[in-house]
C-alpha cells in the first residue's frame, strides 16, 4: 500500500464511526421534525425524548457483548454486524409506521436506539482491540469524522431528501439502506485475529463483570485514572452547555446566524482538531498530547469572554466557534484514545462502556449548575470560571503522568 495511504483498517473504522452515528438522529431531531410535519401534538412530541435512554445505560447489558459469541466472523465484529442489520430492519420498520401511532411509533424507536448503542459498544470494543498503540489517536479522529457526516446525513440531508424528493417513508428507508451497506462493509474488516474469541463465553455472566472491574482496579492508580475521566473535560462541557444559549440571548444573534455557524463552522473545525490530534499525537505521545491539548480547550474557553465583553459580529463569533471547537476536537481524540488504552482487550466492551458512562457524569451531572452562575455573576464571568474548572483535571493529569505511562499500551 502506497505510504501516503491509511491502513485499511483506519477506513473500517471511519465506516464504523458513520454506522454509529447514522440512527442517532432518526430517533431523535430527525423523528420529531416528522412527527410535526404530521400534525402530531407537541406534548407527545417532547415525550418522545426518552426514547434515547438505551444511550445512557447501555452500560447495564455491556458484559454481555463480552459472555456472548453470536458465532459469526469473530466476537466483536458478529456483534457488529448483526446490530446494523437490526437497526437496518427497524429503520425500514419506521418507515411504514403511522406517525400517530404513538405507541408504536415509541416502541420502534426504543428499538433503533438499544440496538445501535449495542453497536456503539461494539464498536469501541473492537477499535480498542484492533488498533495499535500508535493509531489510538488517528482511530479517534477517524471514529469522530465518520460520525460527524453520518449526523448530518441523517438529520440536514434526511430532512431535505424528505421536504424536496423522496418523502418521509422514502428517506428513512433509504437510511436504512445505507445502515445495511454499513453491515455489508463492515464484515469485510479486518479480523482480530485471534484465537481467544471463546474465552469470555466460557465465564459465567457475573465473572465477566467482576473480573472486569478487578482487571481495572488492578492498574497503577487506577482510582487516580477514574477521577482523570471525569474531571479531564469539565471545563469544555461547562462552557459549551449553554453556548448556544449565550449566543442566542446573550448576544442577540438570529437562529439562522447560530445556524449557519453551528452546522458548517464547528463541523469543519472540530474535524480538523481531530485529525490534527490524532496525528500530533504520533508524535508526542499520550501524556504530552493530553496536557497540550487539556491546556487548548481550557484557554479556547477565554474566546466566549472575549465575545462576551467586545461588540458581536458575526466574524468574531466565526472565529470563537472555530477556536472552540478546534481545540475541543484536538482534546476529543487524546480523551478517546486515553479510554481505549485503559481497556483489556478480553473485557474491552464492558470496561469502555463503563469509562464512557463515568466521562458522562462530568458533562450531564457536574455542568448542570451552569445555569444559576449565568444567572448570578452574568456571561463573562461564568466564561472565566469555565476555564477555571478545567485545572482540576489538568492537575489530575500531571500527578498522574508516570502512572499514563504504564496504562497505555
Amino acid at each position: 500500500m502506497p505510504r501516503f495511504l491509511p491502513p485499511f483498517r483506519l477506513f473500517c473504522i471511519l465506516v464504523l464511526g458513520f454506522s454509529s452515528g447514522l440512527p442517532l438522529a432518526l430517533t431523535g431531531s430527525t423523528l420529531q421534525a416528522w412527527l410535526t410535519v404530521e400534525g402530531v401534538d407537541i406534548k407527545t412530541i417532547g415525550l418522545y425524548a426518552v426514547v434515547g435512554f438505551p444511550y445512557t445505560y447501555k452500560f447495564i447489558w455491556s458484559p454481555l457483548l463480552d459472555y456472548i459469541n453470536p458465532q459469526m466472523f469473530d466476537q466483536r465484529r458478529g456483534w457488529i454486524v448483526w446490530m446494523q442489520l437490526a437497526c437496518a430492519g427497524l429503520v425500514a420498520a419506521l418507515a411504514f409506521v403511522d406517525a400517530h401511532s404513538a405507541w408504536t411509533v415509541a416502541a420502534v424507536a426504543v428499538a433503533i436506539a438499544f440496538c445501535s448503542a449495542t453497536q456503539d459498544m461494539a464498536i469501541d470494543a473492537y477499535r480498542t482491540d484492533v488498533l495499535p498503540a500508535e493509531e489510538r489517536g488517528l482511530g479517534a479522529a477517524y471514529y469522530v469524522t465518520g460520525y460527524r457526516v453520518a449526523m448530518l446525513v441523517s438529520g440536514g440531508l434526511a430532512l431535505i431528501l424528505a421536504g424536496e424528493w423522496l418523502g418521509w417513508r422514502g428517506t428513512y428507508l433509504m437510511m436504512a439502506a445505507l445502515m445495511a451497506l454499513c453491515a455489508v462493509l463492515s464484515a469485510f474488516s479486518p479480523s482480530l485475529n485471534t484465537t481467544d474469541d471463546d474465552k469470555p463465553a466460557k465465564k459465567a455472566l457475573l465473572d465477566i463483570v467482576k473480573q472486569s472491574a478487578r482487571d481495572f482496579l488492578r492498574k497503577d492508580a487506577a482510582w487516580g485514572v477514574l477521577l482523570l475521566i471525569v474531571l479531564y473535560k469539565i471545563g469544555d462541557a461547562f462552557a459549551g452547555s449553554l453556548t448556544t444559549a449565550f449566543l442566542l440571548k446573550g448576544l442577540g444573534f438570529t437562529l439562522t446566524e447560530v445556524g449557519v455557524v453551528n452546522k458548517t463552522v464547528s463541523l469543519i473545525a472540530t474535524l480538523l482538531g481531530a485529525f490534527l490530534g490524532g496525528h500530533l499525537m504520533k508524535r508526542l505521545g499520550l501524556y504530552q498530547s493530553l496536557m497540550l491539548f487539556g491546556i487548548a480547550q481550557a484557554l479556547s474557553n477565554l474566546t466566549f469572554w472575549g465575545l462576551s465583553v467586545t461588540p458581536p459580529s458575526i466574524e468574531t463569533m466565526g472565529v470563537a466557534v472555530f477556536i472552540e471547537n478546534l481545540c475541543g476536537g484536538m482534546g476529543t481524540a487524546a480523551f478517546v484514545a486515553l479510554l481505549t488504552s485503559l481497556c483489556t482487550r478480553e473485557f474491552s466492551a464492558t470496561q469502555y462502556a463503563l469509562l464512557s458512562s463515568l466521562a458522562a457524569v462530568g458533562r450531564v451531572y457536574l455542568s448542570a449548575p451552569a445555569g444559576y452562575v449565568v444567572a448570578s455573576f452574568g456571561w463573562s464571568t461564568f466564561f472565566v470560571l469555565s476555564t477555571v474548572a478545567a485545572v482540576p483535571g489538568l492537575l489530575a493529569l500531571f500527578f498522574l503522568r508516570a502512572s499514563l505511562q504504564k496504562l497505555a499500551r
